[in-house]
């Protein structure tokens, strides 16, 4: 089990990101890769003191990129995750920056 404070990294505010917000009551975060649903959830509902209804995790693979015509390199892997909030709950992350 991880320590809930290493679980979020960042949240992910992005065109797309917003989008989520703005449609459903959801928040894009970027987590560690090793983070289960249960610690995701947990580590938002300590953090910003609201009720979580659902997590969705995506494990987005690394691009390669290139200099001078040849692949040099590769970003590392992430993970991020689609945290659904109860009815009526909201966590505004520009207010919070």
């Amino acid at each position: 089990m991880m320590s809930l404070d290493r679980v979020l990294k960042a949240p992910i505010i992005t065109e797309k990101g917003t989008l989520v917000t703005e449609k459903s009551n959801q928040v894009v975060f970027r987590v560690d890769n090793r983070a289960t649903k249960h610690e995701v959830a947990a580590a938002v509902e300590k953090l910003f003191g609201v009720k979580v209804t659902g997590v969705r995790t995506l494990n987005t693979l690394g691009k390669g990129y290139k200099r001078f015509g040849r692949q040099v390199g590769r970003h590392s892997d992430w993970k991020k995750a689609y945290v659904t909030l109860a009815e009526g709950q909201s966590i505004d992350l520009l207010e919070q920056v």
